[in-house]
């Protein structure tokens, strides 16, 4: 579907929006109906856009009259961007932010009532095409592009559209800010297998190793992670007695029920 893209503006060339480009590309977007509108492009990606023959500068010709615009700057940064992009609105533009916390009537505003407008949560194991993303439409965009943004979104990952805005609050909450709560885990991890005396590297490699290769075994499982937890669990053996310190009170439950919330509520207040 992504090769119906006449022409994409990209702006905002950092990690994410780097990310999302390398995926389109492998997806086969035609480069060279792609434009890149940042003013502070790293050398690294200079040299990526060049070598793959893709246009870039300060601010998008007026002519260039792109079909997608993708919004991928920093959230403080968009109401200075936002006007300077209104010449592209049209009935058949479609802008698509990445940008967390802000609400689809902060773009509304900006750009006008009659924008195609989708919010898009990725989070950052996008870098690596694993991330996952969650997307929301306003009521104008069409059925087309909102599958054409999905398909943009699946190129760094998995991607589910929903009908309620005010969840993505949540969504950032979980999938959003998750990448780090599974990288505070690696740490935990690390640090209690030192504590049990491994040597600091085994016990970083055994960390990673397991969290890389249980989230895969997951992944690739029809059976629910609760099963797969008992597979794991031989009564009165080494995972029960383990599974008794963090499970004892549903204390991992409730820890995570609490960051979650306390991530949401944090997004609510941004926005």
């Amino acid at each position: 579907m992504l090769k119906k893209i006449d022409r994409l503006l990209l702006v905002g060339a950092g990690k994410m929006g780097g990310a999302m480009l390398k995926g389109w590309l492998n997806a086969e977007l035609n480069p060279n109906g792609i434009y890149v509108q940042d003013p502070f492009i790293a050398a690294d990606m200079q040299t990526f856009l060049d070598k793959n023959n893709i246009a870039y500068g300060n601010a998008a010709p007026a002519v260039f009259n792109p079909e997608v615009i993708i919004l991928a700057v920093k959230p403080q940064m968009m109401p200075k961007i936002l006007p300077q992009l209104k010449g592209f609105v049209n009935e058949k533009s479609l802008f698509v932010s990445v940008a967390a916390g802000k609400q689809i009537q902060f773009y509304q505003d900006l750009l006008g009532d009659n924008a195609n407008i989708i919010r898009l949560m990725p989070n950052t194991p996008a870098a690596i095409g694993d991330g996952m993303s969650v997307l929301v439409a306003n009521k104008n965009t069409s059925k087309y592009q909102k599958n054409l943004a999905l398909a943009l979104a699946r190129t760094v990952g998995l991607a589910e559209f929903i009908d309620d805005e005010k969840l993505m609050d949540a969504v950032t909450g979980l999938s959003g800010s998750g990448p780090a709560y599974v990288f505070l885990m690696a740490e935990a991890m690390t640090i209690a297998g030192i504590k049990a005396g491994l040597p600091e590297r085994l016990a970083h490699i055994l960390a990673l190793q397991t969290i890389k290769g249980a989230g895969n075994l997951m992944a690739q499982s029809t059976q629910h992670p609760s099963v797969l937890r008992e597979n794991v669990t031989s009564p009165n053996g080494t995972t029960a007695a383990g599974l008794k310190i963090l499970m004892g009170d549903k204390q991992l439950e409730t820890l995570m029920i609490n960051a979650v919330a306390a991530a949401t509520k944090r997004g609510e207040e941004l926005g």
